[in-house]
């Protein structure tokens, strides 16, 4: 069992344990997904990038930030599972395609957006 799927099944018995399947949908747990980004991405709202950068060396907004982190990771998680999708092949079918799409000669060192593929 990989972490990601011991992880999948750790929250899969927790939501289990409190009768939540109800209301672990797809939509729900899209929702809470985004709810969760949102306050991961507050706490990085005010900081210049440098000290976005550095986040991680202020003991208390990092434990924040490592927080927030685990909230995304536990609702993407529970989502993929939900949709029965394997997260890693998934992001490794995404890779595959910006490969396919960001050349690296036409792309190095801008974050311009690639046409889609056809």
């Amino acid at each position: 069992m990989t972490p990601i799927e011991g992880l999948a099944a750790r929250l899969r018995e927790f939501a289990a344990a409190r009768d939540w399947e109800p209301f672990h949908t797809p939509k729900n747990l899209a929702m809470a997904l985004a709810g969760e980004t949102g306050e991961l991405l507050a706490e990085f709202q005010w900081l210049t990038p440098e000290e976005s950068a550095t986040v991680m060396t202020d003991p208390e907004a990092g434990a924040r930030v490592r927080a927030e982190l685990g909230d995304v990771m536990t609702y993407l998680v529970r989502l993929a599972d939900a949709l029965d999708v394997d997260l890693v092949e998934a992001a490794h079918a995404k890779l595959d395609e910006s490969e396919r799409r960001y050349d690296p000669r036409t792309y190095r060192g801008t974050a311009r957006k690639a046409p889609p593929l056809p």
